[in-house]
């Protein structure tokens, strides 16, 4: 079992994951001019608190997660709200290609934990419709103490502006970021989030 599908359970109880994600997604709802026929992806979805806020901004929402503990947690969730539009999905993408469109995909503290990231923004951009979005949300360059270090099998955060010629070179057309978080540690260490929005 791996430490999300051991974290399953518990992750909603963590106040600061609902303050971050009521965060990004009220300043993804000024950076992206959102309709409800979108049909959206939530990749690294978790629990799906990000696209629970979202579940009545778009017609349709798959939640993608390699962690099948948290799919399960994501269709219980998906059940009792009543919400048939919202469709958990338990894959590994950075393993398994995937056959469909969507106009908006986006993610949270998810790309730090993907190996090959940019191999990644090349299937999210194959993935996006036409004037499609990607947004993501993620740390700013840390010194490896948000994961603490016996486990730094991580990218040690990003620099958005590095990441912004990363995804204009992957056929990005427009890029732009704002600090959107900042996550407080009771160490006293603060690690502030920036959320990024790419336009296919």
């Amino acid at each position: 079992m791996s430490s999300f599908d051991a974290r399953a359970r518990e992750w909603d109880k963590d106040k600061m994951h609902m303050e971050r994600s009521v965060a990004i997604a009220a300043e993804l709802e000024k950076m992206i001019p959102l309709d409800h026929s979108m049909k959206a992806l939530e990749y690294g979805a978790g629990t799906g608190i990000l696209s629970f806020l979202f579940k009545d901004r778009f017609s349709d929402i798959t939640l993608m997660d390699s962690s099948q503990e948290m799919i399960k947690v994501c269709g219980e969730k998906s059940e009792y709200f009543e919400a048939s539009h919202i469709h958990p999905l338990w894959l590994d993408l950075e393993h398994t290609d995937f056959d469909d469109k969507f106009d908006i995909i986006y993610n949270q503290m998810v790309l730090h934990h993907l190996k090959g990231f940019e191999a990644m923004l090349h299937k999210f951009y194959d993935l996006l419709n036409p004037d499609g979005y990607l947004a993501i949300a993620d740390l700013f360059p840390e010194d490896g103490s948000f994961h603490g270090m016996d486990n730094l099998d991580v990218h040690l955060g990003f620099d958005p502006e590095a990441l912004s010629v990363i995804l204009k070179n992957a056929g990005f057309k427009s890029v732009n970021y704002i600090t959107c978080f900042e996550v407080k540690r009771p160490s006293g260490e603060n690690f502030p989030v920036f959320l990024l929005v790419a336009k296919k």
